[in-house]
């Protein structure tokens, strides 16, 4: 009965670590989806957006116009790379720290808001210590690199 059981459980965890890339996959694609739909809005509006980085956020130290520059380039940059598992690991760790200067930027952020910049943040640190997962293209790079060096 407990052998049968182990062979269970084994299974089990055997399908979860199937699903497991998948999962990644499903993160990195909701992530890029948020992020680049954001940089979008901004482009879609230049004169609001630069409005917005003037008078509503409050980047420290970079000046307004270059941190509405920076902040569309990552949005419309970083999200594509997360999307294909290009370079995951450094791009969720710039996009994490993006994600924070955003939420601490804007002073009227909303109690939901908070909440779901948190929320991002925790997927994002979950691709930052887990990685992209076997459909990537990271782990292609890596099955490549493993084969020439051997």
């Amino acid at each position: 009965m407990y052998e049968q059981m182990i062979r269970y459980y084994t299974y089990g965890i055997q399908g979860l670590d199937t699903l497991q890339s998948v999962f990644a996959l499903v993160l990195r694609g909701w992530l890029a989806y948020v992020f680049f739909l954001s940089g979008l809005t901004k482009i879609k509006s230049w004169q609001t957006t630069l409005w917005l980085f003037q008078y509503e956020y409050s980047v420290p130290v970079i000046p307004y116009a270059a941190a509405a520059w920076m902040a569309t380039i990552a949005e419309l940059v970083l999200p594509p790379l997360l999307a294909l598992g290009i370079l995951t690991r450094p791009m969720a760790i710039i996009l994490f720290v993006f994600n924070l200067v955003a939420m601490y930027s804007y002073p009227d952020i909303s109690p939901a808001g908070t909440k779901q910049h948190m929320m991002w943040g925790m997927m994002i640190a979950v691709l930052v210590f887990y990685g992209a997962g076997k459909i990537s293209v990271d782990h292609w790079v890596k099955g490549r690199l493993n084969r020439n060096s051997a």
